[in-house]
Order: C-alpha cells, then structure tokens, then sequence
C-alpha cells in the first residue's frame, strides 16, 4: 500500500503536520512519500522539520506529485484553492478535507465530474494521537476510499464513518468537545485548589483523571452510568460529589453545549 500512496498536504498547519507525523509513524507512508504546500514559509518550515517530509510553496506541486490530496487550509480559503487546482485533478486523486462546515456538495462543485471527494471532521487531539474523527463519503468516492480514509485517521486516534447528515452532531460533540474537557479540567483543578491543592498537582491530578475515565469507557466497553455507579458507594464521598454536579445542571449544560455548537456547525454549512 506504501508504495503506491503519494500524500500531498494542501496547508502545512498544526493538523497537517500532526496527520502527517501519524502516517509516518504508523508505516503507512514514508517521508519522502509526503509532500506539503502552504502560502506562510514558517509553516513550510515547521512541517518540513518535524516530518522529514518536503514541502512546497505551490500547490501545483503537491497535486502532481501525490495522488491523496488533503485539504487543509481555513474554510474561507476553500474556494479559492480548489479554482487553483480543479484543472490538475484526474481520476487517479482522492480529495479529503478536513475543512469545518465545508460540505461535500460545495467541494464537488467546482472539481471535475466524478473526483472523489471525502470529509472528515477530525478534532485536536490529534496533536498528540488521540483524536475523535469521523468522515463521510462524496457521490463518487469508493468502498477502497472509505477504508484507505479509516487506516489513514485511525493512525491519529479513532475514525469512524456516518452519513454526512450526521457531521454537525459530530462537530457540536467531538470537535468542539476538547474545549469542554478543557474546561472540566481547568474547573476540578480551581476545586482541588479551593479544597487546599497546589495548582500544578491539582491540575495533574484533574488530567489524569479524566484521561482514566476515558480509558475505562473505551476499553471495557461498559456503560459510563454502569462505571459511575462502580466509584459511587452508599453513603460516600462521590454521591455527594454527583448531587452537587446535578444540581448545578452540569448534565444537561453540557447537553446543551453539544447541541448548540452542532446548530452553529448546520448555520456555517448553510452559509
């Protein structure tokens, strides 16, 4: 599979290298294998440093020079960039974009008829191999591109496929979700602080924790109301800890949050 995959980077940001870094370090692909363009030398630097890969200022280049082309630039530059390269496409690319908001329907417009085309929406996480990415096929994308997208995100945490319809929720959850753990992170250290903890222990601590929590969702395949009752004994320090969470809302804020940024995400799509 190596031999015959050529990845062109379209964007050499912090996602870009991070993908990048992943392929490389799963065997998927080899340095010499990859290639990057992007407007801003600094980031051409960045990416050809940290993945030994080489990286271009034009994106004429990395289209000629690969067959799996990410698109990895900010929405708002979307437009122009797939004007620039439509020309150069043939039957032999894949097109995937990682760019929010940006539907299939609006990244087959402009490319010739029949390119294959696939979104992902994958999250930061990926900065460190951990990310949540889903993704959704174009009208011509094949079976063989669904599972080369899998192996591709999985190399940067776990990727899984739904229909386009279903890419808001996954943003308003799992894209802009990181910043609520952010947030419970940063809310249980100011706690263990409150409760007499220096802040870099109370931080760690509050990390580690929630990393833990995850990890036992993930790899014993339990509920997490069955895994939350598991840490609640009768009478104990955690029951109380849970009735001061429901009567703050805290259940149904985070609800709420998932809903409203997956609305933003539907309003952007449409705009």
């Amino acid at each position: 599979m190596s031999a015959q995959l050529k990845i062109g980077f379209l964007g050499a940001g912090k996602m870009a290298t991070a993908l990048a870094k992943g392929f490389i370090q799963s065997k998927l692909t080899l340095p010499d294998q990859l290639v990057a363009s992007d407007v801003y030398e600094a980031a051409r630097l960045a990416f050809a440093r940290e993945t030994g890969a080489h990286a271009s200022a034009t994106n004429a280049e990395v289209v000629q020079a690969a067959n799996v082309l990410v698109l990895a630039v900010k929405p708002d530059q979307i437009a122009d960039v797939l004007a620039e390269i439509s020309p150069l496409l043939t039957p032999n690319h894949l097109l995937i974009s990682i760019a929010a908001g940006v539907t299939l329907a609006k990244l087959e417009k402009p490319l010739p008829a029949g390119s294959r085309v696939i979104r992902v929406m994958p999250n930061t996480p990926a900065l460190v191999g951990a990310s949540a990415s889903a993704f959704a096929l174009g009208t011509a994308a094949t079976a063989e591109d669904a599972k080369l997208a899998q192996k591709l995100f999985s190399t940067v945490g776990v990727a899984m496929q739904v229909k386009e319809s279903l890419l808001d929720a996954v943003t308003g959850l799992s894209g802009s979700g990181p910043a609520y753990g952010y947030l419970m992170i940063e809310a249980l250290s100011d706690g263990g602080v409150a409760a007499g903890l220096p802040r870099e222990v109370a931080t760690r601590l509050a990390a580690q924790t929630l990393l833990g929590a995850a990890r036992m969702v993930l790899e014993t395949g339990m509920h997490p109301g069955a895994l939350k009752d598991m840490v609640t004994s009768p009478g104990g320090t955690t029951i109380d800890g849970i009735h001061e969470l429901e009567k703050a809302g805290v259940r149904a804020g985070l609800m709420n949050a998932v809903r409203a940024a997956a609305d933003k995400s539907r309003k952007l799509g449409q705009g």
